[in-house]
Order: structure tokens, then sequence, then C-alpha cells
């Protein structure tokens, strides 16, 4: 019997695209089929070093593929000679050169890439009332008097005692070789930085200066699975000196929170690897915000960070290994204080780190600084406060009851699980429009102002191209299908349309519909618009069993958090079915709501006590413990839903008569579709 001989499989990340090459294909070659941009200006040459990769060594169990070092070509001649003129990083590989000889996870480092992710978490206009943790105090010491035999240090404390009124003050062992030295450089004139987290807590000294400095710095930053976003800020006065983000590293062991924690149960040394990559994104960022600032990364004193738990334990060095499995328990969950050296940090040696307090095992320190930033159990009114990511996580109520859950959407919404998905970077598409009696369509690219219908659209996209469809526009043009009739309730493509438009046309057993010819050729087809029904069902439906808990059929407020959520259109997710019905004018995205809870925690310590306090009122809720969660999450398949009415988006939006096709013309026999669906509902873990 003849074995069928597979090529090697080749996946690259972060853009998550994947596909088989023959032996011997360059690197390079199988990005550009794939249209993975891998910067090359020699031509392949091996002299620009524009093409630098690197292979990802493991077992990636989520991809079914085991990369090594031993599955790439060695270093040949060119190669070589780019080494020893130009010198390559330890690891990097240079593409054109290096050809594929088996499975391999493809890295193509961010420092590489010009068109690289657009990373839209930007800092936020509102006034923190200041009470930070760190306080700066200029005194002058007596001298050294050979009648009062007292310690340099310790005339310091008194002196701190009798003009700021400091008692009982530790000192960080780092300084004590110091203080001789920094008292004399400035006439005994020192500026003392203290560090009190709590009213009953001791202070402690943690940095020191000769003469009088007037400036101290912290940074407040959020680690999520796919972005890292970081605020750089006085201390002092409470001014934003710097805001940036980065991709996060990580992505590379695994695009969701689940397959990273099966990475590194399946490699010894995987949550080693994430630790330090996470850490290593961190201290680049704090580079990048300090130059962009003009400050010394070591006059940073205080740092506050926020972080989904996985990403949480990841950070901090712990093994996130039982959150991958009920009851998905935490290491810790309370908020947590080290000295920032101990998480490998290069800012001061006496800085600060403090972390927000998770909620629960899938309801991190990310949702409890969003609900810091929009207080819903500060309000009357009923508030619905969504993060949507690949684990979406859920906070609803108001001063009375506030509860919680988190739902395992996936990556769909980010672009992964699509035919034609990507991030958001410059060239994806990021909205889009159907015209209903034509079916035709338009939409605006990321980085051109203009309409794909507007004159002079294709000049302006010629400088970025059009790569992609991300996730704001995946929402969009599949609730616009629905509006034009394209899909019916139960999202399947009806093929009775491709007698109305070429756009609509059989694929295989099943229709799709062509959002853009050219190159690539963009094309949405039933599978995609199962997997975003898939996702939006499993965030639905964990709102809805808030709302059951809550008992209440409708909210007064929803308020989209995250990066993403801010670039989604309310209405069209509402047409989805991603959100509950509610008044249009009362959906708002409010930005990176979890670094600014981060933010207003490093400026105000008040406002640690705060969430540390409301943490412990939240009521957890586990939606696949829920016996009707199956239900809900087939109810919640429909376009927007089978069984919940949407009165309010009527009003706003004219939706399309009910239409159910036949189950046969999805191209899938019901129990093969509806045993996925309950599948789905079933890991729906929340």
């Amino acid at each position: 019997m003849n074995v069928e001989v597979r090529d090697p499989l080749v996946l690259f990340m972060p853009s998550g695209k994947r596909g088989r090459f023959p032996i011997g294909t360059s690197v390079l070659d199988a990005a550009r089929q794939l249209g993975v941009y891998v910067e090359s200006v020699c031509g392949g040459r091996a002299t620009c070093g524009r093409c630098q990769i690197e292979v990802q060594e493991g077992n990636f169990a989520k991809h079914k593929i085991i990369s090594s070092l031993e599955h790439i070509s060695p270093k040949g001649p060119k190669e070589d000679r780019y080494e020893r003129v130009r010198g390559l990083p330890e690891g990097r590989r240079l593409s054109c050169s290096a050809t594929v000889q088996g499975d391999l996870v493809v890295d193509v480092p961010q420092d590489t890439v010009i068109n690289a992710q657009v990373v839209r978490k930007a800092a936020v206009d509102r006034h923190i009332e200041r009470n930070p943790a760190v306080q700066l105090c200029y005194v002058e010491v007596d001298e050294p008097d050979m009648h009062k035999p007292l310690g340099d240090l310790d005339r310091l404390k008194h002196v701190l005692e009798k003009d700021w009124g400091w008692k009982d003050l530790l000192t960080t062992p780092h300084l004590i070789p110091q203080v001789q030295g920094i008292l004399r450089k400035e006439n005994w004139g020192v500026t003392v930085a203290i560090h009190r987290d709590t009213e009953t807590s001791q202070p402690v000294i943690i940095a020191m200066w000769p003469g009088l400095k007037n400036e101290a710095y912290g940074i407040a930053c959020d680690i999520g699975s796919t972005t890292i976003a970081m605020h750089l800020v006085s201390l002092l006065s409470g001014r934003i000196v710097a805001s940036s983000g980065a991709s996060n590293p990580q992505i590379r062991f695994g695009e969701d929170l689940m397959s990273r924690v099966s990475y590194v149960m399946m490699n010894p040394d995987g949550r080693e690897a994430m630790t330090k990559a996470v850490r290593e994104a961190v201290n680049t960022l704090i580079g990048k915000v300090c130059e962009e600032g003009g400050i010394d990364r070591h006059d940073i004193l205080d740092s506050v960070f926020v972080a989904n738990p996985i990403m949480h334990h990841l950070f901090l060095g712990i093994d996130p290994t039982e959150l991958g499995q009920a009851p998905f328990a935490l290491a810790v969950s309370g908020a947590l204080q080290y000295w920032a050296h101990e998480i490998d940090l290069d800012l001061n040696q006496g800085a600060r780190l403090y972390t927000l307090p998770c909620i629960a095992g899938h309801v991190g320190a990310d949702a409890a600084g969003a609900t810091l930033s929009e207080g819903p159990y500060r309000q009357d009114k009923m508030m619905l406060l969504v993060d949507v990511g690949t684990n979406a996580e859920i906070i609803l109520g108001n001063r009375a009851r506030v509860v919680a859950a988190s739902s395992p959407t996936g990556p769909a919404f980010e672009g992964a699980e699509i035919s034609g998905g990507q991030r958001a970077a410059p060239g994806a598409i990021e909205r889009v429009r159907i015209d209903p009696d034509t079916l035709e369509p338009r939409f605006r690219v990321i980085g051109v102002d203009k309409w794909s219908d507007e004159s002079g659209f294709e000049e302006a996209v010629g400088a970025v191209g059009v790569t992609g469809i991300c996730g704001s526009a995946i929402i969009e043009v599949v609730a616009e299908m629905y509006l034009a009739g394209i899909i019916s309730e139960d999202g399947v493509v009806d093929g009775e349309m491709a007698a109305r438009s070429p756009r609509v046309f059989q694929d295989g057993r099943t229709f799709s519909y062509l959002l853009r010819e050219g190159e690539p050729r963009l094309v949405i087809t039933q599978r995609d618009v199962r997997a975003i029904q898939l996702a939006k069902a499993a965030l639905y439906a964990g709102v809805k069993l808030l709302m059951e808990k809550q008992g209440v059929d409708h909210v007064d407020m929803i308020r989209f958090a995250g990066a993403f959520g801010s670039f989604i259109d309310p209405k069209y997710a509402m047409v989805l079915g991603l959100i509950p019905d509610c008044d249009l004018a009362e959906v708002k995205a409010v930005g990176n709501a979890s670094g600014t809870g981060a933010l207003m925690a490093l400026l105000n310590r008040g406002h640690r006590r705060e969430i540390e306090d409301e943490v412990h009122r939240i009521e957890k809720i586990e939606t696949a413990l829920e016996p009707h969660f199956q239900q809900i999450f087939i109810d919640a398949m429909a376009l927007p839903n089978k069984v919940d009415p949407f009165p309010k988006l009527a009003e706003a939006v004219k939706l399309p008569p009910r239409k159910v096709l036949a189950e046969a013309e999805t191209g899938e026999a019901t129990p093969r579709r509806r045993s996925r669906e309950e599948r789905a509902a079933r890991r729906g873990r929340a």
C-alpha cells in the first residue's frame, strides 16, 4: 500500500499563516507565497540582512507541528559571509538562504518588520487625583559632629522625621553603601524617594540623589495575550509623558491562552521561555517610552501591571498549568508587591512593582483594572463591560451587585481562523459596506482615508497595498452580508443570491462571497461565517448567563474595553448578536480600560485599596457549570439571536425578514453541524 508523503508544514508567527512546501524551498519564498511580509532589499543575495527570521523549537500541539533547528538547512556560504562581515544576532537566520527541510514554526522578528501590526492602545485623557505610593523629600542633613556620634544614615532619618514626619524608616540595602558619598556630593543636601503603599505599612527609602531632584516616574502596563501597552507617567504631576505598545512575543508559542498553557505542559523549559520573552518585551517597551519621553529609565521608581491570569502568571514566573484545566485554580489571586529587579525589570534598583488582584481563574487583573476604570459598582444603572479578545472577559452590575464571567471566543475576531484574516496592520481592510441591491462591497483600509469606491483610492492604497481583513471588518462584513440577505439568520450563505450577483458563487459544497478581486483575492467563506458565529455565540452566552444571575432582561449601557473594542462599530456588533439589545447611544468604546485602571492604581494608592476591596465582592460565574449554557449558546448562533428580541436595534437598523434556509444548502448534514456547535458549547468554560 502506498503511503502519501506530505510536504513539510511551515507556520509563520505572529501572522499565523501556514502552508506546505517542498523540501528545499527557501523560507523567504514560502513567506511570499503565503503573503507573509518579510522584507528583502537585496533581492535574495544575502547582503541586506533585512529578511531575518528565527526558528522556534518545540512541540506546538495546537498546530500539530514539531519544529526543530534540524528542519532548516545549515548555513551556506552566503549566510556565513554575511554573518562574518555584518554579524547575525544569536538564533537568527537569513530567510533568503535558509531552506525548508521539515516542519517549521518560523518567527518573523518585529524589529525587522516595517509594516508591523498596529498596536492601537492609547493613553486616556482623564483626571486622576494624585496620591502615589512614592514621595520625594528634599532635606539638608547636619554634618557629622564628634560630640554627636550618630551615623550619616541615622542623621538623614532624623531630619526626615523632623521635616517631613516620616517615622520608622527602612532603607533598601543597596543604598546603604552609597549614603555617605551622596550626602557629601551637594553639601549635605539630598533628595530621598520614600515608598509606602498603605497607611499601615512601614515606609522604605528606595532611592537617593545629591541635591534637589524634582521629578520621578512610574509605568502602568497592560500585558495582553496579543499586545502589551504601556504608559510612562510623572508621579509628581500625573502627566502622561509617553505611551507605546508592542506585540506580545509569546504569540509564537501559541495564539490563544490555552495553546500557551499546552506549550508549557509539553515543553520542559516552556514556562521559562515564555517568562523570559515577555519580560524582555516589557524591558524593550520601557526603553521605547523612556526614549520618547527623554528620561533615564533609572528615574522610574514605581510600576503597576495588569494582565489576564495566564499572562499574569507567566510574567511573574508562575507555572500556569492549573489554569488550563478545571477548576482553573490561580496560584495567587490577591494583589502582589515585588521589587522590580526581582522580575528582571531594568529600572531604578529600588523601584517597586504592584499587580492588581485577579478576579477568578479566567477573569484576571486586566478585568479588575477595567472594572476600576469604568466603575460599574459606583453607579445605579446596569452596566455591561466587555473586553473582547481571544478570551473575552465580561463584567455586569451596578452598585448593588457585580457579577463576572469569561468566555473563550478564540482568535477569530483577531483574524485567525478566517481565510483572509490578519491582525490590524497597514493594508488590512477595517471597514466594509455592502449595497443591499447590487451586493457590491466597498471598504476602507488601515493607513488609507478613502473608501474603495472613492476617486484616488487606488493611488492612495498603492503605498500599503491590500493585505487581508482584520477583526473589526470581519464583524462588519458578516453583519452586512446578513443585512443584505446574502446569509440567513442561521448564517447560511444563500446560493440563490448567485443569480443576483457573481460575487456570490459556489465554493465546493457551499457558497462564498467575493469581497475583493485581485491579489490577494479576499473571499468570505461559509467556514468563515461559522467561525464568527461560534465566537460571537460564546460571548453572548456568557453575557446572557450573567443577565440571568442579575435577574434582568436588558442592560442600560454597554462599554467595550480593549484595543479591539475601540474599533468595533456598536451597530454591527449588535446586528451580529455579539452583545444584547441596548440603546445604541449607550454603547461606547472606552479604549484600553485595563491600562487606565493600572494608571489609576499607579497615581493613587487609594485606588489600589478600592479595587482590592471590590474584587472580594464580585461574584464569579463559571459558565461551563451552568446546565443550560449549551442551549443559550446554540440560540446565540443565529443573527442576531434565535429567541432574544432586539427592539432597540430594530428602531435604528432595518433588519431583513427572517430567512431560514434548508440545512442541505450549507453542504453539511444536520448531525455534523450540531455536533460541532455542541462541542464548542461544552468547551465554553468561560
